[in-house]
């Protein structure tokens, strides 16, 4: 198999196909809520839309360095979003999730073995595949968080 189709299978994997490691995806967790349940705090967690958000900012950050253009996310950005005040917002932030993610997996399928093996903007930040790599384990890290949360939403506590 080739290292752009084992990523691009790990990336469905976690963001909008998979089942096998932890039996649901990203995609399949956030579709089924509505904007309060979302954007409802337990504790000092964050909410399902922060977390829905966090990933999205890095699946769009890193993508605009796949087609070419300069990677400008921070870190202290990745949680900066307009309030979810409604039903629609939420909706919002779920399709362009969903939209950046395939965006994303197509991208990774097309490249190339030799830019994937290659330096990813500077030479500090490792390979394009040791930057996708953490995606996944970056958004695995968080997916658990989700799936915590909605247990304790459903139970109340």
């Amino acid at each position: 198999m080739k290292l752009n189709t084992y990523l691009a299978n790990r990336l469905k994997e976690i963001f909008t196909e998979g089942k096998w490691v932890v039996g649901t995806n990203f995609k399949e967790q956030i579709v089924d809520l509505d904007w309060k349940q979302a954007t409802q705090k337990i504790e000092n967690f964050n909410t399902i839309a922060d977390l829905t958000f966090h990933i999205d900012y890095y699946i769009a950050g890193v993508a605009n360095v796949l087609k070419g253009g300069t990677l400008d996310i921070k870190d202290k950005f990745s949680f900066d979003y307009p309030p979810i005040t409604s039903e629609d917002d939420w909706d919002n932030l779920v399709t362009k999730f969903c939209a950046d993610a395939e965006e994303f997996i197509a991208l990774v399928e097309k490249m190339p073995d030799e830019k994937l093996l290659s330096d990813f903007v500077d030479k500090q930040y490792g390979t394009y595949v040791r930057n996708i790599d953490v995606m996944i384990e970056h958004t695995y890290y968080h997916l658990g968080q989700i799936i915590l949360i909605k247990k304790r939403l459903k139970t109340g506590n």
